[in-house]
């Protein structure tokens, strides 16, 4: 497992769009699981953050990326909050 930082550790957590119908679980090992409506896990994979940049690569090899910006996960065009 690789090691993370604390600026990466406190990105882990779930992610959910606004109406919560995006669920982006981002686990401590380095994978993700997101949820969409009711299907759970509809998503699977890695990712790598650098900074405030999240690179995801899914199970299939599917790749998109992200940004963090004032505590907003900006990813593919979608906006998803912290879930506390």
């Amino acid at each position: 497992m690789q090691k993370r930082t604390a600026a990466q550790q406190s990105y882990v957590g779930m992610w959910v769009t606004k109406d919560g119908y995006i669920r982006h679980e981002l686990l401590l090992s380095g994978r993700y699981d997101e949820a969409r409506g009711s299907k759970q896990s509809a998503y699977q994979g890695r990712y790598m953050i650098e900074g405030d940049h999240i690179e995801y690569v899914d199970d299939t090899g599917f790749t998109a990326d992200g940004d963090f910006r004032e505590g907003v996960l900006y990813h593919a065009g979608m906006i998803l909050f912290r879930e506390h």
